[in-house]
């Protein structure tokens, strides 16, 4: 898969998983949107800059975590010959995604144990959260976004491995990021509508659609990869 059709890609997972989302942020959301400033006016324009602010916060982090994951994927790459360093890195992916869309659709919830592995990083990081609680500013904000960033996520955690064979720290950065923005409509949307979105968002079959779809990509790279292997044969 070349560069442009994986950002593409990681989009269009971060836009499926939505629901994922809900279910994952929708209460981090939803009491950081109702302990905004109650003075403000127009509600829905008021509170735009946070959300824009927690978001962005959210986003500079997956970066990061891209860039991170790029750089042990390349130089992974040095331990064994390139090109055998991405068809594994690719074929890793793809597991992932088909994992990850199993867990989506609700099919298989093994993710979860990933989840609750980062729960250790968490665990270190959300205290620096709550030092900027209650939000008055959009500083803040962007300071929330930054440690929310990096809360317990298979499906944050499943990009992150793509990310490893992305080609290096800025193009894992730059799938981080795609990935991100596919993420940001829901994630606004929650903040803006969170009462009308949920009754959509939680119906089985959205979860579902969003799951086969995660695994079509999945198995994509996979048959990518053997076809590669194949003719390297």
């Amino acid at each position: 898969m070349d560069l442009t059709t994986s950002f593409l890609a990681a989009f269009l997972i971060g836009l499926s998983g939505g629901a994922h989302c809900f279910g994952m942020c929708g209460g981090i959301v939803g009491a950081l949107t109702l302990g905004l400033p109650a003075t403000l006016d127009r509600p829905l324009l008021g509170r735009l800059p946070f959300l824009l602010a927690y978001n962005l916060g959210r986003l500079l982090s997956y970066v990061v975590a891209g860039m991170l994951a790029g750089g042990v994927g390349a130089w992974a790459t040095h331990l064994m010959s390139v090109h055998q360093a991405q068809l594994t890195l690719q074929i890793l992916a793809g597991l992932f995604m088909i994992l990850l869309g199993l867990y989506l659709a609700g099919w298989w919830m093994g993710l979860a144990r990933v989840e609750q592995a980062g729960g250790r990083l968490w665990r270190r990081i959300e205290p620096l959260g709550r030092r900027l609680l209650p939000v008055r500013t959009p500083a803040q904000a962007l300071g929330i976004g930054l440690v929310w960033g990096w809360l317990p996520c298979g499906l944050v955690y499943s990009t992150l491995v793509w990310a490893m064979g992305a080609g290096g720290a800025l193009n894992g950065g730059l799938l981080m990021l795609c990935f991100g923005l596919g993420t940001l409509p829901a994630l606004l949307a929650m903040g803006a509508f969170a009462a009308t979105l949920a009754g959509f968002i939680r119906q089985p079959w959205v979860r579902r659609v969003a799951g086969a779809l995660v695994i079509g990509f999945g198995i994509y790279e996979i048959v990518l990869a053997a076809r590669m292997i194949l003719q390297g044969a």
